[in-house]
């Protein structure tokens, strides 16, 4: 019995440094797709959600979001990490896939996602203190009591609703935060100009296709490991669901953007390919191979309607994160209702119930916070900062100094 929970916890420690390799994934994709005078902005911004993440989860999050015993709304179990002692040894019944400490781990870096979603959309144009604040709240207390619900054994999880790991408990609350500030903050200086919609390309293709690659690997950890064993069956179907959403979301939106815009749009192929994992997420262990293809292809045609939607409502988003991680979040987590082994009335009913709460805490969390920093200490840099970039004028240095790159 020890000797399988060791071969668990082994696996589940694996999937946690996966999850963790993500963050180079969405820093890589960031950069890449903005233009380099904000790089250093943007690893900074990425370099601050991870430490602060972890920190934040370890002192207050993992106790909101699994607090015992609650009234399935709002708990809390204390201050910090307190493990579980049985003759001052660590408890090994805590769980039959992993410890207390690996539980808290592979569960902190979720925590830290949901503000890497809304680094995105605000790239180029936030101000660094205002966003750091926000990530200071919304991972601090927004994820881990919104995330308490579902998983936490709250009320939505009572309901029935499934999110297996996370369309809406990680993406769509990070989608919803990233939408909110985006309507605040205001587009990027021409981008919207005489009724046309400006392109600002990305710095570096090369950059956002490994981030892409990057976070696909991730994917394995972050759908694998919500398995929470390492169970044969369980976990190698998982990975099977989760790359074929993957591969057909990419191919679906590269077509279809093709057939629309006449080009083969390499942006639109890597968020595909993000659309597709995002929306097999909420039911990757739940789908045959069939189910996971068919979410996967929609989900790739989502992205393509979903990034024109976005610009045509005249909000600015560099790394299309709307699109991605709400959108698809969204549909994926509806899909489980619709496709695999839940699907049916009144599983699509119940998802679209959580659908709905998670959008109510999100939108009205993420406003108030963007809304009185807005008033308070400002979202927005100047358009002088803005235009000359974000490296120079908040960090004080370049990103390719010894390149003789152009600042655009």
């Amino acid at each position: 019995m020890e000797g399988l929970l060791t071969i668990n916890n082994v696996w589940m420690m694996i999937c946690t440094a996966l999850v963790f390799f993500m963050h180079l994934g969405f820093a890589f994709l960031e950069i890449g797709l903005t233009r380099q005078k904000n790089t250093i902005n943007i690893l900074f911004k990425n370099v601050f959600i991870i430490t602060m993440g972890l920190l934040l989860y370890g002192l207050l999050g993992f106790n909101l979001m699994y607090p015992g015993d609650f009234n399935g709304y709002l708990g809390f179990a204390g201050f910090g990490l307190s493990a579980p002692l049985v003759d001052g040894a660590l408890d090994l019944a805590y769980s039959e896939g992993y410890t207390y400490w690996t539980d808290f781990l592979f569960q902190g870096m979720f925590a830290a996602t949901a503000a890497t979603i809304v680094s995105g959309a605000v790239a180029e144009r936030i101000k660094i203190n205002s966003f750091m604040i926000f990530v200071v709240i919304y991972v601090g207390l927004v994820y881990p009591i919104a995330g308490s619900w579902k998983w936490g054994g709250g009320f939505l999880d009572e309901m029935g609703f499934y999110d297996f790991a996370g369309s809406t408990l990680v993406h769509s609350v990070g989608g919803w935060g990233a939408l909110i500030a985006i309507w605040l903050l205001g587009a990027r200086i021409g981008k919207f100009k005489d009724g046309k919609i400006g392109a600002f390309p990305g710095h570096s293709m090369p950059m956002a296709t490994a981030g892409v690659i990057i976070l696909w690997l991730g994917w394995f950890g972050f759908n694998g490991g919500s398995v929470l064993s390492a169970d044969p069956g369980l976990t190698s179907l998982t990975l099977v669901t989760t790359c074929l959403a993957a591969a057909a979301g990419g191919v679906s939106s590269f077509i279809f953007s093709s057939l629309l815009y006449k080009n083969y749009d390499i942006t639109m192929y890597l968020n595909g390919i993000l659309g597709g994992l995002v929306g097999i997420t909420a039911g990757a262990d739940q789908m045959s191979p069939t189910d996971a293809i068919l979410i996967g292809v929609i989900a790739g045609v989502i992205i393509v309607l979903g990034v024109a939607l976005v610009d045509r409502l005249r909000l600015d988003d560099p790394v299309g994160a709307v699109a991605v991680h709400l959108i698809c979040g969204i549909w994926g987590t509806l899909a489980v209702g619709i496709f695999g082994n839940l699907a049916g009335v009144d599983q699509f009913v119940t998802q679209l119930i959580g659908v709905g709460c998670y959008a109510a805490i999100c939108v009205v969390s993420s406003f108030l916070i963007f809304y009185i920093l807005k008033i308070t200490i400002g979202l927005r840099v100047s358009a002088k900062e803005e235009t000359e970039g974000l490296d120079i004028h908040e960090h004080g240095m370049d990103a390719y100094p010894d390149f003789g790159l152009n600042q655009q």
